[in-house]
């Protein structure tokens, strides 16, 4: 099975995972979203895994630069939408390990994701 990790290559979160994943000899593809559009479908299983509002970055400018009516309205549905339109409002960096999707970076969860490999 295939590590696939989607982000924006240059966030220093990414670079770090990235970092991560070299130093424990992971393979792994990276989706940057700056050269890829994001993945519908990846979307879809991280919003429901972890709820498009853990899957969206509201604290980054993308988000505070949308218009309220907009962010006032969010769901599942208006969340894909958005990530699909400008998929720098993901969280960085979103982890696609078999069946597990993780978000952000932590390397005691990427250590635990891949106990068996790391």
């Amino acid at each position: 099975m295939t590590t696939t990790i989607y982000g924006i290559k240059n966030c220093d979160t990414m670079k770090k995972a990235l970092s991560w994943l070299d130093e424990n000899d992971i393979e792994y593809n990276v989706h940057d979203y700056k050269k890829s559009d994001a993945d519908a479908d990846i979307l879809k299983k991280a919003i429901t895994a972890h709820g498009w509002d853990n899957v969206i970055n509201r604290c980054g400018t993308t988000w505070r630069k949308l218009p309220d009516e907009i962010k006032n309205a969010m769901n599942e549905n208006k969340a894909i939408e958005i990530a699909l339109e400008n998929p720098s409002i993901i969280k960085r960096p979103l982890l696609v390990h078999k069946s597990h999707i993780e978000l952000g970076f932590s390397p005691d969860a990427y250590q635990a994701i891949f106990k068996d490999t790391a």
